[in-house]
């Protein structure tokens, strides 16, 4: 597979940059760094058609490496003239022991960031709800995302964005193929079930090692994830590891299976629903159904 060319329009590394990004590093590498991210997170807003000119996205903000690089990402493209949409950051605040409900709004306050910071104590709800020993997480994220979806109708935006990256759509994949017995992972683009938001996913294509890096090299106040104490033993955690294992022993297997799942092909899937396996004669060319027969090659240099 080769590399994708590089886009006339992205900035040169040592290009001037977004307040946000002001005392970045210089080296070589870590520009390399950025210009992957924003080259990938381009093309996955172009390959899903997710920006329309003029709308305002709810970018969530949890305090991650994850979000705080979607930020970044979001805020530079629209800084260089590249994305032509309102950005609101918007962190909830979930009322979880521990949770340093100053470092966000300080955080985007400092750099000028438009933002909306919601306390919403669901980590009461969800602790008298689910039973001793289990995770948290089902929960949990129902009731942020029904709250994000009321923080968006409520600013007059079009989209939830997110900050999922490609390790975590490849995760979801798995997970749903050894506990959910179905071939699914989360789109990149999708409409909630009211049918009046978008719930966008720009980080798509970029890899998770990617998004680390940056904000190790950025130094973002990074705030855990598992404040809540949910999160050891969970099923999903055994899928990174088994992701991990592969990727050790061959490099770059993860790309290859995200590459699959862009290039499916139903005549070739057991699932009647898919492909009408009933209009299959002999004598004549054999339907194949429709499926993308060229992704793009979404490898960034180095």
């Amino acid at each position: 597979m080769r590399d994708a060319p590089p886009s006339p329009d992205l900035p040169d590394p040592a290009d001037p940059l977004p307040p946000l990004l002001r005392g970045a590093p210089e080296t070589v590498e870590f520009g390399k760094l950025r210009k992957r991210i924003l080259r990938e997170t381009r093309a996955a807003m172009a390959t899903y058609a997710m920006v329309e000119p003029g709308a305002r996205w709810l970018v969530c903000l949890s305090g991650g490496k994850d979000s705080y690089t979607l930020l970044a990402a979001l805020v530079e493209l629209k800084w260089r003239g590249l994305l032509p949409v309102e950005l609101l950051a918007c962190n909830l605040d979930q009322g979880q022991p521990g949770f340093p409900a100053t470092v966000l709004p300080g955080f985007l306050a400092r750099h000028g960031i438009a933002h909306r910071i919601e306390y919403q104590d669901t980590y009461s709800v969800v602790t008298a709800k689910v039973p001793a020993g289990r995770t948290y997480c089902a929960l949990c994220s129902r009731l942020r995302r029904g709250i994000l979806y009321r923080i968006a109708r409520e600013e007059g935006c079009s989209a939830v964005v997110l900050g999922h990256h490609r390790d975590d759509i490849l995760e979801t994949f798995f997970m749903n193929l050894f506990h959910g017995g179905r071939l699914a992972t989360m789109p990149p683009k999708v409409l909630n079930d009211e049918g009046d938001l978008f719930v966008l996913r720009p980080l798509a294509f970029v890899a998770e090692d990617d998004c680390a890096r940056f904000a190790r090299a950025m130094d973002f106040p990074v705030i855990p994830c598992d404040l809540c104490g949910s999160q050891e033993g969970l099923q999903r955690a055994a899928v990174k590891q088994l992701l991990d294992g592969w990727e050790t022993r061959a490099p770059g297997r993860r790309q290859v299976m995200f590459r699959a799942l862009m290039h499916t092909r139903p005549s070739h899937l057991p699932d009647p629903a898919l492909f009408d396996f009933g209009a299959l004669a002999r004598g004549r060319p054999r339907p194949e159904g429709q499926f993308a027969a060229n992704p793009p090659d979404l490898r960034g240099p180095g």
